[in-house]
């Protein structure tokens, strides 16, 4: 399809209601390991598995997310007995998704969680024991400055020693779920903001006491995995590696062999949307998973701190996405010209990788950003063609369960409160379907 033929392709589709699932509780969309940790803009597992339904008409298939995240795809093609890969720059997101695709024995995970809750209930319930306590507390050297800005001093001292305990546990499987229960429970635990994915701190804020904190998230999971365990084919329960491919990485070079993909299915960052290295801030300073913050931050797709001025662009509906940013913001141009150009490359991965009839199903929203619109969608599926696929189908969604920040002001092109915003920062998206022929 010529540019044109694809804008007048978006224009003509409808809203597909069906596509919406309006009818799912947030226990539905956040069942097994699903709600392990919160995690901004994460789709919902019932649009994988519908996806999974339409296009896998082969057994055992294989399932790939170059953008894994949380894991919703990969937990959904582990939870049908499916083969699994994924890849995401963010090493939170590798922690929370090997975490969330390991079905563990209930009841030896219940009792490996009773004795850790055990032991750290000291440090809330008897303040004398803490004190003289010789659980020496893990706290990283050099992120102490940054951890003091968001954590008072006695409740440093008790998540560090909490986090000591955890890394003493002998079965790796069991330390990534503690570790993810850690990491979940930060945010509650500091002074950053509540409500706000931005770094925000909030001086009035109390947070809570990491035990109660972490004790309660501990008892969801734990119901979380249980409810996974039923579902999990033995085979893979037994021989969880023989399923799993997960890889910290860029989704443009992935740890996966050429033509072995059935089907992907993920959800890409948002172009001046969410700083995944920024949201994950507090996790990646206590469990140090990264020297240079700043360094870090450059290594995401869809971050403001990356420009190329070696690489220039193949869609020419990106392109003038960019010309038209370029009077309102130069530096914002060359932003949202970075991030087309890493999806651009992306779109060949995914090529590479998929066999021949395998489907690329890439979920994305469009915007308007300083009164421009970013029609991501249509920048997608123009690049998909230039990666070697054939458009095949395009599913338009409303999207009331996306945890999506929903207001923007059109002038700053800043989110804002409902009451303060002038536009929809993400009303609908769209599901873009590439077929490798």
């Amino acid at each position: 399809m010529s540019p044109s033929e694809i804008l007048e392709w978006f224009n003509q589709t409808p809203v597909d209601k069906p596509w919406s699932f309006t009818g799912c509780k947030p226990s539905d969309t956040g069942k097994w390991t699903h709600g392990y940790h919160r995690y901004p803009a994460k789709f919902i597992p019932q649009l994988v598995e519908r996806l999974m339904d339409t296009y896998i008409t082969n057994e055992p298939a294989s399932i790939n997310d170059p953008f894994m995240g949380c894991g919703t795809t990969v937990v959904s093609a582990i939870s049908r007995g499916f083969h699994a890969s994924g890849t995401d720059i963010n090493k939170v997101a590798h922690l929370v998704t090997g975490a969330k695709a390991q079905a563990i024995h209930p009841d030896y995970l219940e009792e490996k969680v009773k004795r850790f809750l055990s032991q750290i209930s000291c440090f809330e319930e008897a303040p004398g024991f803490f004190q003289v306590s010789q659980v020496k507390p893990h706290i990283p050297e050099k992120h102490l400055e940054r951890i003091d800005y968001w954590f008072t001093g006695s409740v440093r001292d008790k998540l560090g020693k909490i986090l000591s305990l955890i890394l003493a546990e002998t079965d790796p499987v069991v330390q990534s779920f503690l570790l993810v229960a850690f990491s979940h429970v930060l945010k509650t635990c500091s002074i950053w903001s509540q409500g706000s994915t931005k770094p925000t701190r909030d001086m009035k804020k109390r947070p809570t006491p990491p035990y109660h904190a972490i004790k309660r998230h501990l008892l969801k999971m734990l119901r979380g995995n249980a409810q996974f365990y039923d579902v999990v084919l033995p085979q893979v329960k037994d021989n969880p590696d023989n399923y799993l491919n997960l890889q910290i990485g860029s989704a443009t070079t992935q740890a996966v062999p050429d033509d072995s993909v059935d089907l992907i299915i993920s959800s890409s960052p948002y172009v001046t949307s969410y700083e995944y290295a920024d949201v994950h801030q507090l996790s990646t300073l206590w469990l140090d998973l990264a020297d240079d913050l700043k360094a870090y931050r450059k290594q995401f797709i869809g971050t403001s701190y990356k420009q190329y001025e070696d690489k220039s662009l193949l869609s020419q509906i990106a392109s003038e996405i960019v010309d038209g940013m370029v009077p309102k913001s130069k530096k914002k141009a060359k932003e949202i010209e970075a991030f087309f150009i890493d999806m651009q490359e992306v779109f060949n991965e995914s090529f590479r990788i998929l066999k021949p009839g395998g489907r690329c199903c890439y979920v994305i929203g469009n915007t308007k950003l300083r009164g421009v619109p970013i029609l991501n969608a249509e920048a997608f599926a123009e690049s998909l063609q230039y990666s070697g696929f054939k458009l095949d189908r395009l599913i338009k969604r409303e999207i009331p369960l996306k945890i999506l920040p929903q207001k923007r002001d059109e002038k700053t092109g800043r989110f804002a409160s409902k009451d303060k915003a002038d536009a929809e920062a993400y009303p609908t998206e769209y599901i873009v379907i590439g077929l490798k022929e």
